[in-house]
């Protein structure tokens, strides 16, 4: 299958990114190194190729649409303007992707889908929404800017207004002579805006942010880091169609007072008790666990890893990974195996790095 490339594609290779395949896009994974750009954000201001991430518009009053009871958030009580994280379910309760939904008016939405499952996500949304969907990923671009120096540096080109948008809310500002939606979110654990513009301007937008010598380009590997520290989860790994959002620890993005689709199954896992559990754990090294690695307590296999790596905010490695609910207790030890390989652990609460400047 040949790779899709985003519209930023020569600029990476101009910046001698090294490239690799993911969810079926050739992306940047890192500039100068994983580590360099995973402080540079913690500490300035990077900005991210997303172009990849799958943007669908839903036309309609979500009750009307058949939206409603497609996402797993409550739709009824947002704002013009505001944005929410939530899911897309089966009907056994299995996460089909995770999403962000914007409300760009009272009968207009969009929703934000990664890029492994958007054609399963809009054949999905096709086959149930009663009214008008376009899938607008291919002429769409997207941009993150993270890090604690994000807004005061987007403030010489958008104005003191960005100042006073709120986490998780968006608006449009005039930029490169259109009306760009910015939205106050990211995946990184860190203070950012993500960028939605016309593919064709996402070069002219690129050069512009690193115009600004505090900010800098960075790849998919220190967002994975990022994500780690903060124990956001990742669609395909930490999260699938085998999981439910109750398993993974997210029900607080499912609103049960709603109709949807899978909701019987998590209202009988919620009243029979879980028999598994995505926890995250440190380990007594700086070894990094790996997806697939098993997850053992005293010589018993409990579970597997889903996510790992090295950590560069506290030297030592993290990871997620599911465990029979027995086990998932704060502290509990755990032995990570593979092979020759043995890791030591013990099962922390999340976000494992708290330094960061999200909803200052």
């Amino acid at each position: 299958m040949e790779l899709k490339a985003t519209p930023l594609f020569e600029r990476h290779k101009a910046l001698k990114a090294k490239l690799a395949p993911f969810a079926g896009w050739l992306m940047p994974i890192q500039y100068t190194s994983i580590l360099e750009e995973h402080h540079w954000t913690r500490t300035h201001c990077s900005l991210f190729d997303t172009c990849h991430m799958g943007e669908i518009l839903i036309y309609g009053r979500p009750e009307e649409s058949g939206l409603d009871r497609l996402v797993s958030m409550n739709l009824k009580q947002m704002p013009v303007g505001k944005c929410s994280y939530g899911f897309m379910l089966n009907e056994d309760g299995g996460i089909m992707d995770d999403l962000i939904v914007y409300k760009l008016a009272e009968d207009k939405w969009m929703l934000v889908v990664n890029a492994g499952p958007l054609a399963k996500d809009e054949a999905h949304l096709k086959t149930h929404i009663k009214t008008k969907v376009e899938n607008i990923s291919d002429t769409t671009a997207k941009l993150d800017l993270q890090g604690p120096l994000s807004r005061e540096i987007l403030k010489q080109w958008v104005g003191e207004e960005i100042g006073r948008l709120k986490y998780y809310h968006f608006a449009f500002f005039s930029l490169l002579g259109e009306e760009v939606l910015i939205s106050r979110t990211g995946y990184t654990g860190e203070l950012g805006f993500e960028f939605y513009i016309k593919a064709e301007k996402a070069k002219a937008l690129w050069d512009l942010f690193l115009s600004d010598g505090r900010v800098r380009p960075a790849g998919l590997g220190a967002r994975d880091t990022l994500r780690l520290e903060m124990g956001y989860p990742l669609y395909g790994q930490d999260i699938t169609e085998e999981t439910t959002p109750l398993e993974a620890g997210l029900g607080r993005f499912v609103d049960f007072e709603k109709d949807f689709i899978g909701r019987k199954v998590l209202l009988r896992q919620r009243e029979e008790g879980i028999k598994r559990k995505l926890v995250g754990f440190v380990t007594n090294s700086r070894r990094a666990p790996r997806h697939g690695y098993k997850i053992y307590v005293e010589g018993k296999e409990v579970g597997f890893v889903t996510s790992g790596t090295f950590s560069p905010s506290l030297s030592c490695g993290i990871g997620m990974g599911y465990v029979e609910i027995e086990y998932a207790k704060t502290d509990q030890a755990l032995l990570i195996r593979q092979d020759r390989i043995e890791i030591e652990a013990r099962i922390r609460k999340r976000p494992f790095y708290k330094g960061g400047s999200l909803q200052t």
